[in-house]
């Protein structure tokens, strides 16, 4: 079960980093005002939630403690970057705010992530 979870955990941390690598990317045309959501921050993000539900699961069959306060608060904000993906992706040009915002709620994730504890 262990090999299993570390398996989700690493395909965990390869969403998180398209969802990131995307933003990142878009940073300098975010300065421009032309900033978009390209399909891999998208793709990402469906990955961190299907993995992410995964993890939740295999931790409580495995008898691990699970903090449900910490994945809702996780949860809650990949649903409101999903969510904004998804209605904007198909626009040549997104708001600096919203675009702003998706950047800040995955780095709150990240955070959230390795110093909730």
């Amino acid at each position: 079960m262990d090999v299993l979870i570390h398996l989700f955990v690493g395909l965990h941390i390869i969403g998180i980093a398209a969802l990131l690598g995307g933003f990142l990317t878009q940073m300098k045309a975010m300065g421009r005002g032309t900033a978009r959501f390209v399909p891999g921050m998208l793709h990402g993000a469906l990955t961190m939630l299907v993995t992410g539900v995964a993890l939740v699961g295999l931790n409580q069959a495995d008898d691990h403690s699970v903090n449900t306060i910490k994945i809702g608060v996780k949860l809650a904000l990949l649903i409101v970057i999903l969510g904004l993906g998804y209605v904007k992706r198909d626009e040549e040009q997104v708001d600096k705010g919203l675009f702003g915002l998706v950047g800040l709620l995955t780095t709150a994730n990240i955070f959230i992530a390795v110093l909730w504890t």
